[in-house]
């Protein structure tokens, strides 16, 4: 079904499959754009970096602000609970996230005990007019059995592909879109126009990658040498060239001048996604929100401890290429010594200052000066961005400790919008959602079929894939 024929609004307990690159964005701020009603609609998805991204695209389609309320699945249950703590049983440690795996299942069980109960299906009538819900096919069970309540109580639309259900993982599966998804919310209509590529003049390329999905869904192949122009397929043979060919792949330039390119990477291997990132010229890595190892980082480090200076050296080759870590220590030794016979490079007075006087500012300072050296690269400006806020606000709050301080950036970032270099290196779990001129797949035989479905349609003008077939075989 085309967009121009579809109204959310029309929708009063319905599912819309709307496969990459289809419109279902826009869909939505057509929804928004046209609602009359004296409430907001309420939407909900399942990111912060996803809210920031839709609110931006609705606030630059010109939809008025008074027509919908934005939130994640999660922090819409969050809210109720500290709204109706007395009824929904949660302790005020739960709300303060400290422990976010713990935490939030929590909450989410809270949530479905106030809905179920009954108590504030007034209040829910009274505030919004009706609840759409992007990327269904990332609910797990729980916020699948949150909406059905909610559609108990106000008319729902829920939007998603189930060929893009790739974040389910043990312990907390998705939602089973057959056979849970549909039996509460029945399909009502698929989306089937490529705008992604329909938009740049790339119809039959849009089309092909339609194809592709039905093919992937049923199980079947898709065969590379019968494709468009816009894709090309590298070789690779399992030998030793293959890591060159995708270096080559990774390095191609994009089909349109000063266009944007996203590499992707197999996403249970972070560490290769980095070696990339830091080996072809002008890439950055994309980082989970959790910047994980960061704040592990922070927490371990003592600024009093005789391996100061080592572990923050160690933290800055993780993020920095051509640093040259044990070779930079070693001379900085030397130095210590008096047995040097040249004088020290301004990253090594750096380092000296901050072994003769560790504070965070000393620390910003010589992370900076090991970021200007000749040769030196940032490969993670994420993390060192994280790290230089977190070092200044450490610097006027001593007491908080860098590890509190790391984690109360990592949520401020958690809640910002995404933005990449404009040749990025990630996964299909950190790339999902964005789109660039071009995608490069450095290993299509590693993903499964909504993985590789994701990963295929990433790019509107131009697809690389390497695999060592030009027949991809993968089961849904």
């Amino acid at each position: 079904m085309t967009r121009s024929s579809l109204s959310l609004l029309d929708i009063s307990h319905g599912a819309v499959v709307a496969p990459a690159g289809c419109g279902k964005t826009q869909l939505i701020a057509d929804a928004l754009a046209a609602h009359a009603y004296p409430r907001p609609i309420l939407v909900l998805t399942h990111t912060n970096a996803g809210v920031a991204a839709l609110r931006a695209r609705l606030s630059c389609a010109g939809v008025p602000r008074r027509a919908y309320r934005i939130a994640t699945i999660d922090g819409w249950a969050l809210r109720l609970g500290s709204m109706f703590p007395r009824r929904s049983g949660l302790q005020s440690e739960t709300l303060q996230l400290r422990n976010p795996g713990r935490d939030y299942p929590e909450i989410r069980r809270r949530a479905l005990g106030l809905l179920t109960s009954g108590h504030i299906s007034d209040p829910l009538r009274a505030t919004y007019a009706r609840v759409l819900v992007d990327e269904y096919q990332d609910c797990n069970r729980v916020q699948h059995a949150l909406i059905e309540l909610v559609s108990d109580v106000l008319p729902v639309a829920v939007l998603g592909d189930p060929m893009q259900a790739i974040f389910g993982f043990n312990g907390d599966p998705l939602a089973d879109w057959d056979h849970e998804v549909c039996s509460t919310f029945p399909e009502v209509a698929t989306l089937d126009t490529p705008w992604r590529w329909h938009n740049v003049g790339e119809e039959a390329f849009g089309q092909w990658l339609l194809d592709v999905r039905e093919h992937l869904r049923r199980g079947d192949g898709v065969d590379l040498q019968s494709a468009p122009s816009p894709v090309r397929w590298v070789r690779l043979d399992g030998g030793r060239d293959d890591y060159r060919r995708q270096l080559g792949a990774a390095q191609l330039p994009p089909p349109v001048s000063g266009g944007s390119v996203l590499i992707l990477a197999d996403s249970r291997k972070p560490h290769e996604q980095r070696r990339f990132a830091s080996q072809v010229p002008g890439a950055s890595a994309v980082e989970s929100v959790d910047l994980k190892e960061f704040v592990a980082f922070a927490d371990g480090l003592d600024l009093s401890a005789t391996d100061a200076l080592a572990k923050v050296v160690g933290f800055a080759e993780t993020i920095m290429s051509n640093l040259g870590g044990n070779a930079f220590l070693q001379r900085v030794r030397v130095l210590e010594s008096g047995r040097a016979r040249t004088p020290a490079t301004a990253a090594e007075s750096a380092a000296l200052h901050f072994k003769t006087s560790p504070t965070p500012s000393t620390m910003a300072d010589l992370l900076e000066a090991l970021n200007t050296q000749g040769g030196v690269r940032v490969y993670r400006p994420v993390v060192l961005r994280a790290c230089f806020q977190a070092l200044r606000r450490w610097a006027h709050n001593p007491s908080l400790g860098f590890g509190e301080t790391a984690r109360r950036v990592r949520e401020e970032y958690r809640a910002g919008e995404r933005t990449v270099a404009k040749r990025a290196v990630g996964s299909t779990l950190l790339l999902k959602g964005l789109e660039a001129d071009m995608a490069v797949i450095l290993d299509a035989m590693e993903m499964d079929a909504r993985h590789l479905y994701v990963a295929m349609t990433r790019g509107a003008r131009r697809l690389v894939v390497c695999a060592r077939s030009a027949r991809l075989v993968s089961a849904a």
